[in-house]
């Protein structure tokens, strides 16, 4: 089932082009990144699918039609902060939301457990850390038991332990088949939970697909011996070869899925070729970002 569908979305504030004609698709049970850095229109994004913001063009829908009040509540969102009373207890402030949502109030105690908020379900809201108070959030954004969570930036600002905490509840929640869309700039954060991203730079949409896929870390192999005329034709015809390049001083080499560096290395001692040297670079999924968006400003 198709649990988001965007077409054409489009947005501008005066001048600034934030979202340029997003097309977009989320199936039910993904986990879905959008990443970029700051400015790149993830928040204006989730607020146009919220009905926060109004778009200037295209249109989106929910659960395969079109938008409407029934489809909202099926929707946890964080969006911004919660507006929680620093001087009430975790277990008042969620009931209070309750009460605004008519949600049951078993709801609570299930949140808070989700979160690994119980124990401090007694303590005042303006007693916990930072990390905590992000736990919290997401647990009011849970209650409900919504089909569908849509987080903007929710490891933002934490230190280690918090980031990993709120991985972990995201982890949790997906296992349970909820669909979740999540925005952030954190590439590793993207990489560690998602199953599929969309990547966004200055409003456009630079790719989108499967996590393993588009975020492939690829190897370079650079090789050199002491016949190198002979090294290359070997290479040029190796069946694993995907790309070779070089040849004065080394050859770079990129292999096909399936083979190995030590396939290559066996296949040429057997054809009686040894190397001087053979090493491999990994292209870091950070420098694959990087990489995307330096395309995008070409």
């Amino acid at each position: 089932m198709t649990i988001l569908e965007i077409n054409g979305l489009d947005k501008s504030y005066g001048p600034v082009h934030a979202v340029k004609d997003l097309h977009l698709k989320v199936d039910k049970g993904q986990v879905f990144g959008i990443l970029g850095p700051n400015g790149s229109g993830k928040t204006t994004t989730l607020a146009m699918i919220l009905g926060i913001v109004r778009m200037n063009a295209g249109e989106f829908s929910w659960f395969e039609e079109a938008p409407k009040p029934g489809s909202r509540q099926k929707i946890g969102a964080l969006i911004e902060s919660p507006n929680f009373y620093p001087y009430l207890n975790l277990e008042r402030n969620l009931r209070i939301i309750c009460d605004i949502k008519n949600i049951p109030m078993t709801e609570v105690s299930r949140v808070l457990q989700v979160a690994g908020l119980y124990e401090r379900r007694k303590s005042r809201f303006q007693t916990l850390s930072y990390g905590m108070k992000q736990r919290l959030a997401l647990a009011s954004v849970m209650l409900g038991d919504p089909e569908v969570l849509v987080l903007d930036e929710p490891a933002n600002g934490l230190d280690p332990q918090g980031i990993a905490e709120v991985r972990e509840i995201i982890r949790e929640e997906a296992k349970k088949g909820k669909t979740i869309i999540m925005a952030s700039h954190i590439l590793d954060e993207v990489e560690k939970v998602c199953t599929h991203v969309a990547v966004l730079r200055l409003g456009t949409l630079l790719a989108s697909g499967e996590v393993g896929q588009l975020m492939k870390v690829e190897e370079t192999i650079f090789l050199s011996a002491d016949n190198m005329e002979t090294l290359g034709n070997l290479l040029d015809n190796y069946p694993g070869t995907e790309k070779v390049s070089g040849g004065q001083i080394h050859f770079e080499l990129v292999l096909k899925d399936g083979f190995s560096s030590g396939d290559l290395n066996k296949s040429l001692m057997d054809q009686g070729i040894s190397l001087n040297k053979m090493e491999i670079h990994k292209q870091s999924l950070e420098e694959q970002f990087l990489e995307l968006l330096k395309q995008a400003d070409n």
